[in-house]
């Protein structure tokens, strides 16, 4: 702790000391650069200073920051380098493992829009419906576009989908790819977590990750034409951050079939159902003989299976735990029963490609988009042999399932652009895919017992987009400038569920046959019925597959009028109309005021909107369980469901935004320094959530009689149930400095911002009722939304560059947050309805050298996470018997702990 604050205190009084050198300029001849960083993002009249904006925009140049940053992915970047964006590593929340969900200001992965080159870029297939932060939402796979095929990143802090349409209600990130030529670079990265927790908390190194990245360039023709192309691969290992097992995982019973195996019996090919054994005394003299080889059993307990003549006497006598006793017997440890807490496995490749050719002076085509395909591995909850849903005839000691996601997605760009009369012409298609498909391993269908495969295709999600664009924008030289924009925008979208492997959804009965609801059910030695579909994740079932289509379709209208060199105000409109929810229509009205040459105020207001995802109506996914001696649905049904239709669910609709926001930036031009603050506020009405799981058993009398007619025991929707709040504020300051061959750039940024839900929760139909509120959107759901990201994030960051070498140090505070489960936290014994633990805020210290041996080889010496700091522990009661030591439902910076890492530069 204390060499983590000196390192801090040095940054601070390094940044301030900076500034003082600045100042004294004319004595000691120091040159500073004035250039100041542009962007086209947020506006349609082409490219300006970041201060001369009337909307805050950050910009983060990757092409030249991608050779200290410990990070690689863009999401991890990000994260590390803006203090409004928030992404972790997920872990034990299925596909959400392989894809981490982003998010800006503090609202939802889904409300932010990402655009490469200007371009929509098309979202994920999957739905986040664990419990992490965004749960319910739909993001964009950022992992799927390498960070190397980048020049830099702008991310625009402001609702704008007045300008770019639906998602944009927290603001716009757009991907600028490189335009090199004439070279080949590339680096070589390796790393891992060198940490005491690492392997289970038995330290050494693990979560061993190589990259490799490649990006070349040439001219094509001799009129400014390109082509720039980017790969990279990616081999990354996991981190196992459990603790040891401890609860209970054999029980007497397993000691006795353990000793059976031995000697070539195996006691489950006896019976298939408990309650009809073909040969009853042939199990219990079995039983009897082999209980003799457990050497723990006390003589007493022994006397008591002796004398135990029927099954179920023996069923009372030998439930009891001997997991120490057993482990001992067989050469085993509780660490062996851990799950994989930590990162995933993932082995990541992607191909980009930007291309541009002119065909005259006026105009040029151009082309842009790729590839990737990312294979993901990660563990789910071990299933222990003294579990009635682990089929110990063939896993005596139980297994830990893998869930497999083989991740595709393809983009291509393809259009036109040009000047027609003094008009600026785009005309352009986009298309965009991208798919998961489930592959389940070490695992099985408990019910098929000896039959079961040990591998399932659980089926899979695809969505895909195609996007038609006409855009127009002229200026005029009235006042001090007009800038006339418009155009017009069609959207294609496509969502698709595919089925799974029979045996990965379907329960049978005892005969191996496919259940009927009336066949007698397999069972364990103790009479649990042994459930259906692949462990850990059941398959998508052939009701649940979907294919299903919408257009959008939209215009717009942007002018932006500079009255005098001091005034600008920028006026937007737009209206879209979807073919499945109606139309919406939004406007935005900005404006910057120069008060003095390096001060200036910014202020908008607009209106948005966030049309609800296709996936958002049409995903479900149920699952079969057998309760009551009934065959019963539950799971996540779609909104058009017979269920819902029943219950008189609404049709999801646009959640609708009002935004504003005002702010200033003030330049220092002698000491190169840059000051910006923003505040903002934004209201969401008819926020689309994913409710948590209404029971029969809960619900009016009405709406049983709906859950009965469809057989339905539990269901959950996608609804408009809330409104939201958020406001905050954005703090930026920039300085560079360059004397005697010193470049000197230092950065502080910070965001402090909250969401909170307000008003009443829009509950309808017949699940409209004030006690089931807290189902429609839980307590749990509301830390998600409000609690579980930091409300306050800074960064420090420095970069230092003398001839050859250079330093990059950066801090990074992440805020206290919340975590989802409702426990005891004050050891009162009372668990209060809204009890949780509060993790505390962290600093993370990020620290890299670089030094360029020739102008064609560099090497890179890095370590993210400099003192190894992790969140605060969970308490007991979130442990699940000491396997989660950290929260894996809140977003701050991850549990992998110190990363450090090696990266050979080159190019040529």
């Amino acid at each position: 702790m204390k060499n983590k604050k000196t390192i801090l205190s040095a940054s601070v009084l390094f940044f301030l000391g900076t500034y003082a050198f600045g100042q004294e300029k004319e004595k000691d001849s120091v040159k500073t650069n004035n250039v100041e960083e542009v962007v086209v993002l947020g506006s349609r009249a082409g490219a300006r200073s970041k201060t001369d904006s009337p909307v805050p925009v950050d910009v983060f140049n990757i092409k030249e920051s991608s050779v200290v940053l410990p990070q690689s992915s863009i999401g991890q970047i990000l994260n590390a380098i803006a203090p409004s964006f928030t992404s972790t590593i997920q872990t034990n929340s299925d596909g959400t493992d392989h894809l981490d969900p982003a998010q800006l200001r503090g609202l939802g992965p889904d409300q932010v829009l990402v655009l490469v080159n200007g371009k929509r870029r098309h979202t994920s297939a999957l739905v986040n419906v664990n419990g992490t932060p965004g749960r319910g939402t739909v993001g964009t796979d950022l992992n799927s576009i390498p960070s190397f095929a980048l020049n830099r990143i702008e991310v625009l802090r402001d609702g704008a989908s007045a300008q770019y349409g639906s998602d944009a209600i927290a603001g716009v990130i757009n991907l600028e790819l490189k335009k090199d030529i004439g070279k080949l670079t590339g680096q070589v990265s390796y790393g891992g977590n060198l940490t005491p927790t690492a392997n289970d908390h038995t330290g050494n190194f693990d979560g061993q990750n190589i990259q490799v990245d490649l990006n070349y360039g040439n001219k094509i023709g001799n009129k400014g034409g390109f082509y720039n192309i980017t790969w990279s691969s990616q081999f990354r290992n996991p981190t196992f951050r459990a603790g040891t097992e401890s609860g209970a995982i054999y029980n007497a019973y397993n000691a006795i079939e353990k000793r059976a195996l031995n000697d070539g019996v195996n006691l489950s090919s006896l019976f298939s159902n408990i309650n009809n054994v073909p040969n009853p005394q042939q199990l219990i003299n079995y039983i009897h003989q082999y209980a003799q080889g457990v050497s723990y059993f006390s003589p007493q307990f022994q006397n008591q299976i002796q004398t135990a003549n029927t099954i179920g006497a023996l069923q009372g006598l030998l439930k009891g735990d001997v997991t120490d006793q057993e482990l001992a017997y067989r050469g085993l440890d509780r660490k062996d029963f851990n799950m994989q807490v930590g990162q995933s496995k993932l082995n990541n490749h992607q191909l980009f490609a930007n291309i541009e050719v002119p065909i005259n002076d006026n105009w040029k085509v151009y082309t842009f988009g790729g590839y990737s395909f990312r294979h993901g591995s990660s563990g789910g909850f071990y299933r222990r042999p003294n579990q009635s849903r682990t089929f110990t005839g063939l896993y005596s000691d139980g297994y830990l399932p893998q869930i497999g996601t083989d991740i595709q997605d393809l983009s291509l760009s393809a259009g036109i652009k040009g000047n027609l009369d003094g008009w600026n012409i785009d005309l352009s298609n986009t298309f965009g895919q991208n798919s998961f498909t489930y592959n389940i391993s070490d695992t099985g269908n408990t019910s098929l017992r000896f039959a079961s495969p040990n591998e399932f295709d659980a089926g899979g999600l695809r969505f895909s987009q195609n996007t038609i664009n006409l855009d127009f924008s002229k200026k005029y030289d009235v006042w001090n400038g007009i800038n006339v924009a418009f155009g017009a925008e069609h959207r294609y979208e496509n969502f698709k569920i595919t089925q799974g492997d029979e045996a990965s959804y379907t329960t049978y009965d005892a005969a191996g046959n496919i259940w009927n609801n009336t066949s007698p059910r397999g069972t364990d030695f103790f009479g649990n019925t042994l459930p259906g579909g692949s462990q850990v994740f059941s398959g998508f079932k052939p009701v649940n597959a979907v294919d299903k289509n919408r257009q959008a379709v939209a215009a717009y209208a942007d002018v932006e009028f500079n009255f005098t060199n001091w005034l600008l105000v920028d006026a937007a409109a737009r209206y879209e109309n979807y073919s499945d929810f109606g139309s919406t229509f939004n406007y935005k009205l900005a404006s910057r005021i120069r008060v003095a040459p390096n001060f200036n105020v910014r202020l908008a207001g607009s209106t948005g909107f966030r049309a609800p995802s296709i996936h958002q109506i049409y995903y479900n996914v149920t699952s079969t369980l057998f309760t009551n001696s009934q065959l019963l649905e539950v799971g996540t049904f779609s909104n058009d469901s017979d269920i819902a239709g029943l219950l008189e669910m609404p049709k999801l609709k646009q959640e609708t935004s009002k935004s504003a926001s005002v702010g200033f930036t003030y330049r220092i031009p002698s000491a190169s320094l840059t000051f910006t603050a923003d505040g903002y506020f934004t209201r969401i009405n008819n926020r689309i959530i994913l409710t948590d799981q209404f029971l029969r058993a809960d619900v009016p009398a009405a709406a049983q009689a709906a859950f009965d007619a469809q057989g339905v025991n539990a269901a959950q929707f996608f609804t408009n149930a809330i409104d939201t709040e958020t406001k905050g504020i954005d703090l930026v300051i920039s300085h560079n400095v360059r004397f005697s061959g010193l470049k000197l750039d230092n950065s502080f940024a910070a965001n402090i911002s909250e969401t909170r839900k307000v008003g009443d929760i829009h509950s309808s139909g017949l699940l409209q009722s004030p006690n089931l509120e807290k189902i429609y959107f839980s307590e749990k759901s509301r830390v998600y939304l409000e609690e579980a990201v930091p409300r306050v994030k800074a960064s420090l960051s420095h970069t230092l560059a003398w001839k050859k070498a250079s330093v990059y140090l950066r801090n990074t505070y992440f805020g206290k947050v919340t975590g989802a489960d409702i426990i005891d936290v004050n050891g009162d014994g009372i668990i209060g309805f809204n009890e949780h633990q509060q993790i505390g805020h962290k600093i993370i210290t990020d620290l890299s050298l670089a030094y360029q041996f020739t102008k064609n080889v560099g090497l890179t010496l890095g370590v993210n996470n400099l003192f190894d700091i992790y969140p605060d522990k969970n308490l007991t009661a979130s442990t699940n018997n000491d396997q989660f030591i950290y929260s894996r439902s809140t977003s701050q910076f991850g549990q992998n702990g110190r990363y450090v890492f090696t990266r050979l530069n080159f190019n040529f």
